[in-house]
Parts: structure tokens; C-alpha cells; sequence
């Protein structure tokens, strides 16, 4: 009789790319309606892809199915030549990307998925929720004790807005000399440059970020740092940011870049 993990890798090689690209999204966090409203599809499709990949994988939850895929991706990371160009992308990974319809053009979107490659830590962040220890972005009461936890926060916080301000000045090369050794090992600065460019410069100027939440996550070697901003930008307000940082050198280092 084959083992459990013997058949979880069985189920993952008859997993369509369709169907981990929408488990990639609940994994992240996404509902049946939302990953369909993402995709551009109808819910029921989305709900027949959920069905086929928890028999597939033998689960009886679509969340757990998303673990799988989580946990079999990590132990053997595909590339992003795995995917078609010209489609979203793996959405299980971090990456800079914008909420349809930013950017309008299909040429755009494909430049952005093909950047859509780097370490899979935004759905971590998402899968170890309840282990989260989550800070809202309350500044602290005037005359209040600085805490170990609020000059953390203001450390990781400092590092995510010195490295937006690179990217709100399009100095791409520097932002992404600026990033982690993983996110540049997994993206050239040309690619970044291209999907910054198409993604990020429409949205103009910002006129004002406000911290909406810091999550850690408590993963090796360092846990992982996620930051989310809403920022008013000339052309679109209200868009969240989310900036992924990790631990390196004695600092922390962009690993994640998220545009929703």
C-alpha cells in the first residue's frame, strides 16, 4: 500500500497547471468567489478545479489541498519557464503585481508574470496565521515606553519605506540591488525594471502610505516580516502594498513586493 507522502506526490503530478494556480490563491488567502473574480472566471469553474485537485491529492478540504501544493513546491521548486507566458503567473510567489485593471494591456501583465518567481513567503504569511503575531499600525501614545516589540516593528518598518522610496522615485536598478540575495537570484534587474515599469509607474506619484499591518512569521532561518500599506497614488487611491522583508546581514532585506 502506498505511504501517505507517496501519494500526495502521485496527486501533485496529476494536478493540472490550472488547478495550482487556483490553489496557489487560496493558499494565499482567497475564497472560491474571490479567486474567480481574480481569474476572471466564473465560481463554478473555480469550484470544479477545487473538486478535481482534492480527489486528486485524496483531501477532503480545499485548504488542505493548498497546503499540499505548498509543501510539495517547496521541496521542488519550479521555475517560472513552467508557465505559459502571457498568463498571470505562479501566485503562490512574491512578486511585484497589480490588481486588474492596472495594467490594462495584456503585454503588461505578461511582463509581470514572468517576474512572478521569487521565494514563496507571501502565502506563508497566510498559512501560519494562526501562529501570527499580528501589529496593527497604531503609532504608540505620546510618552509611552518604547517596548522590544515596537522598536522592532519601527526597524522593519524603516527598511520597507527607505526601500519603497526607491520605488516610488523608479529608481529600479537600486531597489533591486536594494532587495534580498533570494529575490535577486530568482529576478534580473531587467525584469524587474520591465515589470515596474508597466505596473507600478501608472499608478503615479504617492501622496500619502499609511502602515495597515505588520504580520511575523515565524519560519526558519529568520522568520519572515509582511507589511501592508494603503497608499493614495496620483492615479488610483487606496491601493495596498505589501512588502515582504527576511532577516540578512544584520538588516532586513525586500523579498516580496505585492501591488493589490
Amino acid at each position: 500500500m502506498a505511504s501517505a507522502s507517496g501519494r500526495a506526490a502521485e496527486g501533485f503530478d496529476a494536478l493540472t497547471e490550472k488547478e495550482k494556480q487556483t490553489l496557489r490563491l487560496i493558499v494565499r488567502g482567497h475564497d472560491a468567489k474571490s479567486t474567480a473574480r481574480e481569474l476572471g472566471l466564473s465560481v463554478h469553474t473555480i469550484n470544479e478545479r477545487l473538486r478535481d485537485a482534492r480527489r486528486k491529492l485524496a483531501v477532503s478540504s480545499s485548504r488542505e489541498a493548498a497546503r499540499l501544493l505548498l509543501d510539495t513546491e517547496g521541496r521542488h521548486p519550479h521555475s517560472a519557464a513552467d508557465n505559459e507566458f502571457g498568463e498571470a503567473g505562479d501566485t503562490s510567489t512574491v512578486a511585484i503585481e497589480a490588481s486588474r485593471p492596472w495594467p490594462a494591456s495584456r503585454g503588461a501583465w505578461s511582463a509581470i508574470g514572468v517576474i512572478a518567481m521569487s521565494a514563496i513567503v507571501a502565502i506563508l504569511a497566510f498559512i501560519a496565521q494562526p501562529q501570527t503575531e499580528r501589529i496593527e499600525g497604531n503609532p504608540p501614545s505620546p510618552g509611552s515606553v518604547p517596548t522590544a516589540a515596537s522598536s522592532h516593528q519601527t526597524a522593519v518598518e524603516a527598511a520597507a519605506r527607505e526601500w519603497l522610496a526607491l520605488v516610488d522615485a523608479s529608481n529600479w536598478a537600486k531597489s533591486w540591488r536594494e532587495t534580498g540575495t533570494s529575490f535577486r537570484r530568482l529576478n534580473t534587474v531587467e525584469a524587474w525594471t520591465t515589470a515596474s515599469e508597466q505596473a507600478r509607474e501608472p499608478l503615479g506619484v504617492p501622496h500619502a502610505r499609511s502602515l495597515l499591518t505588520h504580520d511575523t512569521v515565524p519560519a526558519p532561518p529568520y522568520g519572515y516580516e509582511v507589511m501592508r500599506f494603503r497608499t493614495d497614488f496620483a492615479a488610483k487611491p487606496h491601493v495596498v502594498e505589501t512588502v515582504t522583508l527576511e532577516r540578512e546581514a544584520g538588516g532586513w532585506k525586500v523579498v516580496g513586493y505585492l501591488i493589490d
